[in-house]
């Protein structure tokens, strides 16, 4: 196989070559099954169907359960992750960060993709956490609406800051404090998403789109805009174009963003409401503008120079991937042990490099552009402090609007 040379792709674009090979566009694949899943969780009964399987309702806790940590005498973690969202060699058999740890510490990461869905995997760990038991796993990665899930529950134990030195001081400021974890006492994010206005400057023509409104007035547009199956993403994009906050929205500010959308389909504006199916719609110019995910941004970027981005000055959505530890984990300091060290800014950088999501980690961009120059100018991996400033998180639902807001956006999307 031919060697990569410097000057001919980036790293970036070596990662998704070899990512495509293997599953197709790796940023793409798991973003799909990870949005999907949020609106999925009704299809399977919804949260409220929480209490008929024996789990108690979601609850303000004081913490987790501990277990004896076992971490000084098993020189061991159990690290269940998303498929394709760790760096990988040339060979595509190790995990150059992962091995950068073991050689540092003398602890082995038994690493598993098996996370393919929030809620099939919560499915998974439920019947052991609900009863008690270890799951086998020492650190897992969720999405923040699952993780605040977990949190409540009290199912996930409450981290030592003493363990945590880098993560403390070098969390970037766009994701210290969200709602549903205050402080991170309980969660550390593994990556950010960004949520983003994308378009081809060809199919566009030299129409102008840099907001919700022109997406969804703008005449010559008609039939040719995307929004997202995602709830939390299309309605926090339209709240924000209103004008109302995400973070503090009542119900008649989400049943005004709701008409504001359901207006757009009436009229034909918006073609149809995708996963990230979009991304062929973008490609091809079916599309014009869409409501996009930003590390599906930068993948295409690098494969399709028409495809652009531009961040309203309304502002733009962020979510997370977030690093917790159940309870009875056996080997607790292991896992914060090594939720530290990818806050240090070489291993941060590294898999920045790889997988072009949104980098929670401050000082990485003088090792970032070391492997990838690019990449470290790219605001949708590196936010720069404008563009962290207009960063919103969609507020945590209760299970009765959940419930509730799900349904009425399953019924605008025609789900």
């Amino acid at each position: 196989m031919e060697q990569y040379e410097p000057d001919r792709l980036s790293p970036a674009q070596v990662a998704a070559i070899r990512r495509s090979f293997r599953n197709g566009r790796a940023a793409l694949t798991r973003r799909s099954l990870l949005r999907a899943s949020a609106g999925g969780a009704l299809t399977l009964g919804g949260v409220g169907a929480l209490s008929a399987c024996g789990i108690p309702a979601a609850g303000k806790t004081e913490g987790g359960t501990s277990a004896e940590d076992h971490s000084a005498e098993e020189k061991t973690v159990s690290f269940s992750n998303w498929t394709e969202y760790m760096d990988v060699d040339d060979s595509g058999r190790s995990h150059p960060t992962l091995d950068g740890f073991t050689k540092r510490t003398g602890i082995k990461v038994k690493y598993t993709e098996d996370i393919n869905d929030n809620n099939e995997f919560f499915g998974k760990i439920k019947p052991q956490l609900a009863a008690g038991q270890e799951t086998g796993r020492d650190l897992i990665v969720l999405t923040d609406w699952l993780a605040a899930r977990l949190i409540r529950l009290g199912w996930v134990q409450k981290l030592d800051a003493s363990n945590l030195p880098h993560a403390y001081a070098n969390l970037t400021q766009q994701f210290r404090s969200p709602d549903w974890d205050p402080g991170r006492a309980y969660s550390y994010p593994w990556q950010g998403i960004s949520t983003v206005i994308a378009y081809n400057k060809k199919a566009l023509d030299g129409v102008e789109v840099k907001s919700v409104s022109d997406l969804l007035d703008n005449p010559k547009l008609k039939g040719r805009v995307g929004f997202l199956t995602e709830m939390r993403d299309s309605i926090g994009m339209t709240l924000l174009d209103m004008g109302k906050d995400p973070e503090k929205f009542t119900d008649d500010d989400y049943d005004a963003a709701v008409a504001r959308i359901q207006k757009g389909v009436d009229s034909g504006q918006i073609r149809r409401f995708t996963g990230n199916d979009y991304t062929s719609d973008l490609t091809s110019g079916d599309f014009a503008a869409c409501i996009a995910w930003a590390g599906d941004v930068v993948q295409l970027k690098a494969d399709s120079p028409d495809v652009d981005f531009v961040i309203p000055d309304s502002g733009y959505m962020t979510s997370s991937d977030s690093m917790l530890i159940p309870n009875k984990a056996r080997h607790k300091t292991n896992a914060e042990r090594l939720i530290d060290y990818y806050y240090e800014p070489e291993p941060a950088a590294e898999l920045a490099a790889y997988i072009n999501y949104v980098c929670p980690v401050d000082g990485v961009k003088d090792d970032l552009a070391r492997i990838d120059p690019d990449a470290a100018e790219n605001p949708l991996i590196i936010p720069d402090k404008a563009m962290q400033a207009k960063s919103h998180s969609f507020r945590s639902l209760s299970s009765k609007e959940e419930t509730a807001y799900e349904a009425k956006f399953a019924k605008l999307t025609g789900a």
